[in-house]
């Protein structure tokens, strides 16, 4: 791994799109055993998968990984707590506040 330099992976992946009542759910599985580490990006290839009500869709597909390089990483680490603690600052409650 380099301090500066990134890394571009191309790497086959099933991208998994249910949109039913007992599953509501978009999943991304690497079929080469790739691993996303903190700071790591990835897009998966193609035109967005869209269930209608009801759907499973299940496709095979190409996914671009650009590497984290180290400084980017240890910066993740170093702040990925605090996005995460914005994230507890919100709740999801049926009540409305006024």
């Amino acid at each position: 791994m380099s301090l500066f330099s990134k890394k571009i992976e191309h790497v086959p992946c099933t991208v998994e799109v249910s949109h039913r009542f007992e599953a509501l759910h978009a999943h991304v599985r690497f079929n080469d055993g790739s691993v996303i580490h903190p700071g790591d990006e990835v897009q998966v290839q193609g035109p967005p998968v869209l269930a209608a009500w009801g759907e499973l869709i299940v496709e095979d597909r190409i996914a671009t990984i650009t590497r984290a390089n180290m400084l980017e990483r240890l910066w993740t680490r170093l702040t990925g707590d605090f996005e995460f603690m914005e994230l507890c600052e919100f709740s999801f409650s049926e009540e409305m506040s006024v």
